[in-house]
């Protein structure tokens, strides 16, 4: 994290952290994409095949992939587990982001509890990422309350929740909790890497760096977002590859 509350990084020109291609990746990406996440054994073989990885490359990964808490088998193939439902849930919420018209206000969440186990703060840290507030100051989470999501309960009463009004300009608060400028460079930058694969494994590769971007974009009122945020564009490349993937590999 750079400065008071960014929550991207810019990378090096030639690094979009892109990961390798594996069996596990194929598997996930072909599950993830689907409604509901389970397709038969022979549908994720003939994908991972179309990709170049060997049927039994791709039965390991899978008795692996079981064996860790990623997958469940049942009687016709695979599905994804209840901890893997949350981020395709933050995947769709990524190319969908439910929004409501902005007044001004903010959502502040405050951070009460003190003397909580390092694990804890870190999983407080990743849920308030989730909901795309960002930290203004230790302890002290907001955004625009432009967006429509459910907040998880706080049974132990560790935060407190309330909506204001910034004093000063929006504009000039929103630069220091996001670096906007890196975002939409890393988003052009994956645009136009997506644009030139013509493998479907690369592209396959640069969709997954896609929605790893999505779910940090702050999806800001569109009166705080920067002239021609990519945004949008980027999420719709995204969901018309997803739509045509799994016609790709499965058919």
């Amino acid at each position: 994290m750079t400065g008071a509350g960014w929550q991207t990084v810019p990378v090096a020109a030639d690094d979009l952290g892109l990961r390798p291609l594996s069996a596990r990746s194929v598997v996930l990406s072909l599950l993830l994409g689907s409604h509901p996440p389970e397709l038969p054994a022979r549908g994720l073989v003939r994908g991972a095949e179309r990709l170049g990885i060997a049927e039994q490359t791709l039965r390991v990964a899978l008795t692996r992939m079981v064996a860790a808490g990623d997958l469940v088998r049942t009687e016709t193939g695979y599905r994804l587990t209840e901890r893997l439902l949350r981020r395709q849930q933050r995947q769709d919420a990524a190319l969908e982001p439910a929004t409501r018209p902005w007044r001004g206000q903010w959502e502040i969440v405050v951070i009460t509890a003190v003397g909580r186990p390092a694990a804890e703060r870190a999983e407080l840290r990743a849920e308030l990422t989730e909901l795309r507030l960002a930290e203004l100051r230790d302890g002290v989470w907001t955004r625009p309350a432009n967006l429509r999501r459910e907040f998880p309960a706080d049974p132990a009463g560790v935060t407190t929740r309330f909506v204001g009004r910034p004093d000063g300009d929006p504009h000039e608060l929103v630069a220091t909790l996001w670096d906007l400028p890196a975002w939409a460079e890393r988003a052009r930058r994956l645009q136009e890497r997506f644009a030139a694969a013509t493998d479907l494994a690369d592209r396959i590769t640069v969709a997954a760096a896609i929605v790893r971007h999505l779910v940090a974009d702050p999806v800001l009122p569109p009166a705080l977002q920067p002239e021609d945020w990519p945004g949008r564009r980027l999420r719709a490349g995204y969901a018309r590859f997803r739509a045509e993937l799994p016609g790709q590999l499965l058919v």
